[in-house]
């Protein structure tokens, strides 16, 4: 009785956490909760399974790692993930067209990879925007080593507090795997104030997200394993729901002029971080910021917590569960070709 119970329990809840996403949505001081949950754990934490660059979301692979199954197959090198990873960043600004000299706005700074990448490499300007304290503390520090930080600014706000000087600036907009924590109820206000930064004419945009298959998406999520120990309130769209939102939102000021679907090489960056998590974390180093993992039992826990999900995330993507996309949006009457 008293297991029935607690599974009855169990699913109101997560019945009464998918109502409230669902409906309430994303509200600014629940957003910054959601960040301090997911990303302000421990930036020694993430160091231990992340590349060098630190980009917390899917790599693409290439023949010179093996491809999506190298690991499995050729086994794993050292080098393979920065390599994937770098492959990612510069696939992302070169489909967003940057030149330069130009400005781009960032939705969601992780450690400031991208940024870096984007002042280092292609010679733009970024304004990025994160509320994880921890983030935007150790991004500063990578682009002050890095000599940048007269390129890169890292903004602790929502973004739905963009400053009007930011109105009609910009050149070029990314967002890599932050819309997962947008919520259905803002997907229309998220690409409205994409919108709104970016010039009228020759200006892209490019949002990489994890996502639902058309068939599995509702804006209603009941909570599970993703949303309640790692995500909180987390909602994955599906494609076609972010097409129709850009345009929405927009005023049909955006042309869609490309799909990508990168699901294939999420499953192996999952393997690549979870060996490097075997590898890397460091007990004496992790209890500096989560004291209680002095305790053995609670750091098994705490180690399984995060093998679960990069198995249960990896088996997800492979199987076609949950796919991964990336939509690049222009400007109407703008040519993506052209040779001048």
């Amino acid at each position: 009785m008293e297991y029935t119970f607690s599974s009855i329990v169990a699913r109101a809840s997560a019945a009464f956490s998918g109502f409230y996403n669902s409906f309430l949505g994303q509200t600014r001081s629940q957003a910054r909760l959601n960040a301090i949950a997911s990303y302000d754990q421990s930036n020694e934490l993430f160091k231990a399974f992340l590349s060098d660059e630190m980009m917390y979301s899917c790599a693409l692979w290439s023949d010179a790692e093996g491809g999506v199954c190298g690991d499995l197959e050729g086994g794993h090198r050292s080098g393979d993930l920065e390599a994937a990873q770098l492959r990612k960043i510069r696939h992302v600004l070169t489909k967003a067209r940057v030149k330069p000299g130009h400005r781009i706005l960032e939705f969601g700074s992780g450690w400031g990879g991208l940024a870096i990448e984007a002042a280092r490499t292609f010679d733009c300007e970024v304004d990025t925007l994160t509320l994880s304290i921890e983030q935007k503390t150790l991004a500063e520090e990578r682009i002050k080593a890095a000599g940048l930080e007269g390129r890169v600014r890292v903004h602790l706000i929502d973004y739905r507090e963009i400053p009007v000087e930011f109105e009609k600036v910009f050149d070029a907009f990314v967002s890599i795997e932050m819309v997962e924590h947008v919520g259905t109820k803002y997907y229309n206000t998220y690409f409205k104030l994409v919108d709104f930064a970016l010039k009228s004419r020759d200006a892209t945009a490019v949002i990489c997200s994890t996502t639902f298959p058309e068939p599995r998406f509702t804006g209603y999520q009941s909570e599970d394993f993703m949303r309640r120990y790692m995500w909180p309130n987390a909602c994955l769209p599906s494609a076609t729901v972010l097409i129709t939102a850009a345009q929405t939102g927009s005023c049909n000021r955006f042309t869609l002029e490309g799909v990508e679907n990168h699901a294939a090489h999420y499953a192996r960056t999952l393997r690549e971080w979870g060996r490097r998590f075997d590898q890397n974390l460091n007990q004496g180093t992790i209890i500096k910021d989560f004291p209680a993992l002095r305790e053995h039992a609670v750091y098994d826990v705490f180690k399984r917590k995060w093998h679960y999900l990069f198995t249960y995330a990896g088996a997800g993507f492979a199987k076609g569960y949950i796919t991964c996309h990336m939509l690049t949006f222009i400007r109407p009457n703008d040519t993506p070709g052209r040779c001048d």
